[in-house]
């Protein structure tokens, strides 16, 4: 099915629509924009992909499945699912200006349930996903002191085991196999206070719901109104986060011990590969760090112009993106030597290999930086920014607030593709944008309007003949906006009037806060490994691959769809990626999703592990 269908008058004539445009017949209804130029959406996606998943989730996933063979996997799902996945959302949603459920129901109404799985994943990525930010605010502003409180064991929260060891090691020799580190004790103890299992939620942490809270306030004002930021914002907070990781990244391989640490990370151990747990861990990664299947790339390319070159712009970005996981990786694993030679034990057994581990590795590094208070600031910030850019989307977002539409009134004109002329933009000195409507065809100048046409303004702005305000710069909560999009775009008759998005979004975020109480309890932490492991970036996005391969490569057509981008960005894209969709990447994805049965259970921190009737809840929160 096109896309680009024309509307059926009742006289039987054609009427042609605008791309990513509603009828103006809605008054008040607000029409989709697009992105001023190719470096917003870029460092709008970049500032989606590359986050947390980089510096957070991908270093405690390869520690936890031995260095150097998780690379394997990883390569294998970067090749086979990632690049033509990304590639198929992100041109799914140029080609069609929708969001993540109309675009599906665009191509193929049958598969819209494509749609509403992931959305419901958004869901669940948006309760748990910001936790980590919680926890980074607590951390952000702990290190307002002169000491950081995770620098030494004279606190309350510290046990009689709790060792200095980079002061022990010149005065005292420190044997007990018992000992910890402050850094370790301030995460357990101090910031969790965790339980000893799922079945004790215990108390809930206030301190960390407040940090919930500010998370969850500065993300809604960020969507409800947006920020009018200048470029040379966008660029600073596009690349503060690669500045911090270069700073770590260097003291930690000066560090005693980090070549240790970096040979673990880079040494495969081969004997690994036999574990289905670790080929599980690097599919799910691929998928959770490029945010495939989760609706967000497809509202993001949905603001692209037609001809914008999208698959260029997704081989850069995926490669962007494995490439700042891979650096931060040697900051971690660096780190992780250090500490490994530092408390006399071996790698794998420094610290456990849990989310928790980057509130472990990266606070002792900045210890050992000078001015570490200083630094610790710098650092934290640094990481809520890459929480708010994965959810974030950065510069300015155009939102034309009054754009003309003119339709040719009386008789339509035809142009040589045998589809209506219609002109869009603003009648005064801002730039127009005039659009043809056709089977796989972009928009190109279809020249003057005929005479006596009809003028009317999509959002009901005031007066013909004076251009409106064009553009209103927003910083959107990326999985918010998806969600929100997708609602939007399904009853945009609803939501696209005054104040009702504002509604929606204060509907969406109130009720993820709520929710999210429960992961900052003193058993949270547990709650929060269940919904990592099973609900929001586990093995339901590999399902939902699965299912957009299946829709695009054979129902819709893989080489259907190889037409549409050529017509978009001129060319074909490497035909190894349409063989991706029609076969690879469903096999990948199927095969990996077989051996994970009931039996198989995530560990929780400190070792633990989920009990039958856990499993039970979280098989079923994934069904």
């Amino acid at each position: 099915m096109d896309s680009r269908v024309s509307s059926t008058t009742s006289n039987g004539e054609t009427k042609p629509v605008c791309p990513g445009m509603e009828k103006a017949g809605e008054a008040g209804a607000l029409q989709r924009g697009h992105w001023n130029n190719k470096v917003e959406f870029v460092l709008s996606v970049a500032g989606e992909i590359v986050g947390l998943g980089n510096v957070w989730r991908f270093p405690y996933l390869c520690y936890k499945n031995g260095g150097g063979a998780f690379f394997i996997p990883y390569l294998i799902f970067l090749f086979t699912c990632g690049i033509p996945v990304f590639l198929l959302e992100t041109a799914l949603g140029q080609y069609t200006s929708q969001g993540g459920i109309t675009a599906w129901r665009k191509i193929c109404p049958i598969f819209e349930g494509i749609g509403y799985a992931s959305q419901t994943i958004v869901i669940l990525l948006n309760i748990y996903y910001i936790i980590v930010l919680a926890w980074a605010l607590f951390y952000l502003f702990s290190s307002f002191t002169i000491d950081l409180p995770w620098g030494s064991c004279r606190h309350d929260w510290n046990t009689e085991h709790c060792v200095e060891f980079q002061r022990a090691s010149s005065s005292v020799n420190v044997s007990s196999e018992n000992a910890t580190s402050p850094v370790i004790e301030f995460w357990e103890r101090r910031v969790l206070k965790i339980s000893d299992g799922i079945q004790h939620l215990g108390a809930l942490r206030w301190e960390l719901a407040l940090c919930l809270l500010l998370a969850w306030v500065i993300c809604y004002f960020c969507i409800w109104k947006g920020v009018k930021s200048t470029g040379k914002v966008v660029y600073f907070t596009a690349t503060f986060p690669y500045l911090m990781l270069v700073v770590l990244l260097i003291r930690g391989v000066t560090l005693p011990g980090a070549a240790q640490g970096i040979q673990f990370y880079l040494y495969p151990n081969l004997t690994r590969l036999w574990d289905p747990q670790v080929w599980m861990d690097a599919g799910t990664q691929i998928f959770f760090s490029f945010a495939i299947c989760l609706g967000c790339l497809t509202a993001l390319g949905s603001y692209n112009k037609y001809h914008n070159n999208c698959y260029r712009d997704c081989i850069a970005l995926c490669f962007l993106n494995s490439g700042t996981s891979f650096v931060a990786g040697f900051a971690i694993f660096s780190i992780l030597g250090f500490m490994s030679q530092e408390q006399g034990v071996p790698i794998s057994e420094v610290a456990e290999s849990g989310p928790g581990l980057a509130f472990i590795a990266y606070p002792r590094a900045v210890v050992m930086l000078p001015f570490s208070p200083l630094w610790a600031c710098c650092f934290f910030f640094m990481v809520v920014l890459l929480g708010l850019d994965s959810q974030v989307l950065r510069g300015g977002r155009s939102e034309p607030e009054g754009r003309w539409c003119v339709w040719a009134g009386g008789s339509e004109q035809r142009t040589a593709g045998g589809w209506a002329s219609v002109r869009c933009g603003c009648p005064a000195r801002e730039q127009r944008e005039l659009w043809r409507v056709g089977p796989l065809r972009g928009c190109q100048e279809a020249g003057r309007a005929a005479p006596g046409a009809r003028r009317q303004l999509v959002d009901g702005a005031s007066r013909e003949g004076a251009c409106p305000p064009i553009l209103r710069p927003l910083v959107q909560f990326v999985c918010v906006e998806s969600l929100v999009t997708a609602l939007v775009d399904m009853y945009p008759g609803v939501f696209r009037k005054k104040n009702r998005r504002e509604v929606l979004i204060l509907g969406v975020s109130v009720t993820s806060f709520l929710v999210g109480l429960v992961m900052l309890t003193e058993g949270g932490m547990y709650v929060f490994q269940l919904f990592d492991y099973y609900a929001a970036s586990g093995m339901c996005l590999l399902f939902v691959a699965i299912f957009e391969s299946l829709c695009v490569a054979w129902a819709y057509g893989a080489g259907r769809f190889y037409d549409n981008i050529e017509d978009m960005i001129g060319y074909r894209p490497w035909p190894l990626i349409k063989y991706c969709w029609l076969f690879l990447t469903p096999a990948v994805c199927t095969v990996k999703r077989k051996p994970q049965r009931l039996s198989s259970s995530p560990e929780l921190e400190g070792g633990r592990e989920l009990g039958l009737k856990r499993r039970q809840l979280g098989s079923g929160v994934w069904a």
